[in-house]
C-alpha cells in the first residue's frame, strides 16, 4: 500500500495592515526626531542624550528594516523561494537585535571615559529636548502597540527598541535635572550606561529569538511530547516518529511527521482526525503527515519509527 500525504494550509494576514500602518508612522516620528536628538546632544555635549540618539537611530533603521521585511514578505512564492519571501522578518529582527547589542557596547565603551573626567553639560538644553524625546517615544510605543507586537517577532523587536528608547529618556530626563540642581556632572554618563544595559537585554532576547526561528527550532509554546503524544492518541495509531515541528516566521508554525497504523486503520480519516487534533490544541494549521501501514516496517532511512 502507497504513502499518503496530508497537507493542511491556513495563513494569518488580519494583523498585516495594522503592523505596517503602525511601523510606517513610528518610522517617521522616530527618524524626525532622531535628527533633533542628535543635533541636541552636539549643542549640549550630553553623551545620555547621545546615546538616546544612537538608540533612535538603531531604531530608525530598525521600523525601516521591519517595515520592508513586511512588504517583501507580501510577495507570493515563486519556484525558487517556495515559502516566499516571509522568513526575511525573522532576518530583520536578528539584524535589529545584533545593532542593539553593538550600539550598548559602544555606549559603554565611551561612558568608561566619561567617568574619569565628567565634562561640561548644559541641563537646560538636555531637559528639553530628552522630555520631548519621551513624548515621541510614548506616542511611538502607542502606534506600535496597536499592532501584532505579541504575535510577530519584527514589530516585537520594534516595540522593543522604543521602548529601551523611552527608558532612555527618562535617563536623560533624571540625569538633566540631577546636573541642573546639584552639577552632578557625572549623573551623565551613569544614565547613559543605565540605557546601555536596557539596550542589551532586549537586543539579546530578540537575537536569541530570532536566531531560534533560523535554526529550525521548535517554537517555545509547542511541547514536542505532548504534541507527539495525542497524534498517538488517536485510534489505530501506534507509532508517530520523524517528527518535525519549526517555525517559517513568528506567526507561521510547520509541522511533519510520519504516522504508523494497523492494517484496520483508514488513511484519510485518521489523517483528518490528525489535522483536526494538530489545528485546535495546538494551533498549527500547516502540517505535511505521512501515513503508512505498520506492518509495512520502517521506511525511514534514518530507522526512527521505535
Amino acid at each position: 500500500m502507497g504513502h499518503h500525504h496530508g497537507h493542511s494550509h491556513g495563513h494569518s494576514h488580519s494583523h498585516g495592515s495594522e503592523n505596517k500602518k503602525a511601523l510606517f508612522w513610528s518610522f517617521l516620528l522616530i527618524t524626525a526626531f532622531m535628527v533633533v536628538e542628535v543635533i541636541g546632544g552636539l549643542a549640549t555635549n550630553s553623551l545620555a542624550l547621545l546615546s538616546d540618539a544612537g538608540h533612535m537611530l538603531s531604531d530608525a533603521v530598525a521600523l525601516g528594516l521591519s517595515l520592508f521585511a513586511i512588504k517583501l514578505g507580501e510577495r507570493q512564492a515563486s519556484r525558487t523561494k517556495t515559502y516566499g519571501y516571509r522568513r526575511f522578518e525573522i532576518i530583520a529582527a536578528a539584524i535589529n537585535g545584533v545593532t542593539l547589542i553593538a550600539i550598548s557596547l559602544y555606549i559603554f565603551y565611551e561612558a568608561y571615559h566619561r567617568f574619569f573626567n565628567p565634562p561640561e553639560v548644559q541641563s537646560t538644553g538636555m531637559l528639553l529636548i530628552s522630555v520631548l524625546g519621551l513624548v515621541v517615544n510614548i506616542v511611538a510605543a502607542w502606534i506600535l502597540m496597536k499592532g501584532d507586537k505579541d504575535e510577530n517577532l519584527n514589530v516585537k523587536s520594534a516595540f522593543l527598541h522604543v521602548l529601551g528608547d523611552m527608558l532612555g529618556s527618562v535617563g536623560a530626563i533624571a540625569a538633566a535635572l540631577l546636573i541642573m540642581f546639584f552639577g552632578w556632572g557625572i549623573a551623565d554618563p551613569i544614565a547613559s550606561v543605565v540605557v546601555s544595559i536596557l539596550v542589551l537585554i532586549s537586543g539579546w532576547r530578540v537575537t536569541r529569538e530570532s536566531f531560534h526561528v533560523l535554526m529550525e527550532g521548535t517554537p517555545s509554546q509547542i511541547d514536542v511530547q505532548k504534541v507527539k503524544a495525542s497524534l498517538q492518541n488517536i485510534p489505530l495509531v501506534k507509532e508517530v516518529h520523524d517528527l518535525h515541528i519549526w517555525s517559517i516566521t513568528s506567526e507561521l508554525t510547520m509541522l511533519s511527521c510520519h504516522m504508523a497504523i494497523t492494517g484496520e486503520g483508514n488513511h484519510d480519516v485518521v489523517l483528518l482526525h490528525a489535522q483536526s487534533v494538530l489545528h485546535n490544541d495546538f494551533g498549527i494549521e500547516h502540517s505535511t503527515i505521512q501515513v503508512e501501514l505498520v506492518d509495512n516496517g520502517c521506511p525511514s532511512p534514518h530507522g526512527t519509527c521505535n
